[in-house]
């Protein structure tokens, strides 16, 4: 699955980059990109909620989550395909201005420096854990800092919606 994501990821890359093509081409690459950045960010929670512990909303009280390292694991690979993927396929255009929409750049400039913090915030949880073993240390201290992440994807989720709006019009 992450070969098909990193292939995708890298042909649409250099598609949009490109300049290529018409403004109808264009227009599809890029709403095939927002709808693979939404498809993998919603990826993300579901892998957020498992890895959480969380099967269902009335459940997450009373469930003791119990991480395992592969799991911890697959869950940062998505998180940071994810991350990887909203910065090179979407945000690299604006940040290099190559985006000409007034309405764009204008949101982007709003928005976009919180959606930076939460990408470093992302970044910091994937080293952090890259060694994660599954103690019960490891477990106390990834316990604590799920629920910050849990935050920030939310956020980083509603602020991203913001500027895929702005482009999807």
């Amino acid at each position: 699955m992450m070969t098909v994501n990193a292939e995708a990821n890298s042909s649409s890359h250099s598609e949009m980059g490109s300049g290529e093509g018409s403004g109808v081409e264009r227009r599809a690459r890029l709403h095939n990109t927002i709808e693979s950045l939404v498809k993998l960010r919603q990826e993300v929670v579901v892998s957020y909620c498992q890895l959480s512990g969380i099967s269902s909303f009335a459940a997450r009280e009373v469930e003791k989550p119990r991480v395992e390292a592969d799991q911890l694991r697959s869950f940062c690979q998505i998180m940071v395909d994810y991350t990887a993927m909203g910065h090179f396929e979407v945000y690299q255009r604006i940040i290099e201005g190559k985006e000409r929409r007034r309405a764009v750049k204008d949101v982007a400039a709003e928005v976009y420096p919180a959606i930076a913090e939460t990408t470093d915030y992302l970044v910091d949880f994937n080293d952090k854990y890259d060694a994660f073993e599954g103690t019960d240390d490891d477990v106390e201290m990834l316990a604590g800092d799920l629920s910050r992440l849990g935050e920030i994807i939310a956020v980083r989720g509603e602020l991203e919606d913001q500027i895929l709006t702005a482009l999807e019009k």
